[in-house]
């Protein structure tokens, strides 16, 4: 039995994801994944996919996940291509072919990931959608990261302090509040963050807490200056190619979609975001050397000004892709405070 062209294995090849017992499976989805091999990405939400995937269609569809088929901007034209099944792609890392997806990367946002994922998807599936930036793969969750703050080799305790600075900004709501601060944004996927930091071709990288561990960032970046809410959260897909979906059959398509596609996957992944922040915020505070330094009540009241001028700027901008970016930030925001 073949699915797109992928030859469906005994599920005994994907232990490595699931850690389940060995049965036959009849379908084995191939998983394109490009963070590193322990990164909460591979260590824990490719295998909640797995679990739920698994449990959904008791057994029958499970999956295996590949590392370093393609770096990360590849992600979406590799699923679509049929090189794999799903995958999970950082929408900032393709400037211009993602638009709406950067209301959910604004700062101001008061909440977890998980709370994010969620009100991200029902926004989502009540506007964004219309905009159809995923044509050609099935989008199956969405979600983001936790609050993004600037961790860097040589202390920063103050928002002035940033203007100058070589950072690691990746594209989307990250590189607007860079240019706004004055940093000079150097744009490298994040498996590739370590190895630019300790090179010293950047300053610096805004990232998520999880990459103090994720990244080895406690190696390289020993400060870290926290913005309350972070300077912003970044956007993730997990998807998958289309003819692999059509290709199940009907049942298992119907069980997928209402067990695990959707709401349930991204509050899943969103959920798993906040575990590994906080061993992120835990390896920091445990590291020798390393420090967080909270931004002052004066920082945060001129980055709050700063993030309304980006809120203003991506509003007009999701408006001129044909969607009510404002009823779909309200939504987010409303949703946010209530889950």
């Amino acid at each position: 039995m073949k699915l797109n062209g992928i030859k469906t294995l005994l599920a005994t090849a994907a232990l490595a994801v699931s850690g389940g017992v060995a049965f036959a499976a009849d379908y084995t989805l191939t998983i394109s994944s490009w963070a590193p091999p322990t990164h909460g990405i591979n260590a824990k939400m490719w295998p909640k996919f797995v679990e739920m995937v698994e449990e959904a269609t008791d057994g029958k569809v499970t999956a295996e996940l590949k590392l370093g088929i393609a770096p990360p901007p590849a992600q979406m034209d590799l699923i679509m291509d049929g090189a794999a099944d799903a995958s999970i792609i950082f929408h900032g890392y393709q400037p211009g072919r993602f638009v709406t997806t950067k209301l959910i990367e604004l700062p101001g946002y008061e909440g977890s990931a998980e709370a994010a994922s969620v009100a991200y998807w029902r926004a989502y599936d009540k506007y964004l959608k219309a905009a159809d930036e995923h044509r050609g793969v099935k989008v199956i969750a969405l979600h983001t990261h936790g609050p993004a703050q600037l961790h860097t080799s040589s202390p920063v305790t103050s928002l002035d302090q940033i203007s100058g600075l070589k950072v690691r900004i990746p594209g989307g709501v990250g590189g607007d509040v860079g240019a706004a601060l004055g940093a000079t944004g150097i744009q490298v996927p994040a498996p590739k963050v370590y190895e630019t930091l300790a090179s010293k071709a950047a300053d610096g990288v805004v990232m998520p807490f999880e990459s103090r561990k994720g990244f080895k960032l406690t190696e390289v970046a020993p400060n870290v200056y926290e913005m309350p809410g972070g300077l912003y959260r970044g956007s993730f897909a997990f998807i998958m190619n289309e003819d692999t979906f059509a290709d199940l059959p009907e049942d298992f398509q119907k069980a997928l979609e209402e067990n695990v596609f959707g709401e349930p996957l991204s509050r899943e992944i969103g959920k798993i975001w906040d575990e590994i922040d906080a061993i992120g915020r835990e390896a920091t505070e445990n590291t020798e050397g390393n420090a967080i330094h909270e931004a002052s009540a004066e920082d945060m009241e001129k980055f709050s000004k700063i993030a309304e001028d980006v809120r203003a700027k991506v509003i007009a901008e999701v408006n001129e892709a044909g969607v009510d970016a404002q009823a779909a930030y309200d939504m987010i925001k409303s949703e946010m405070s209530s889950n």
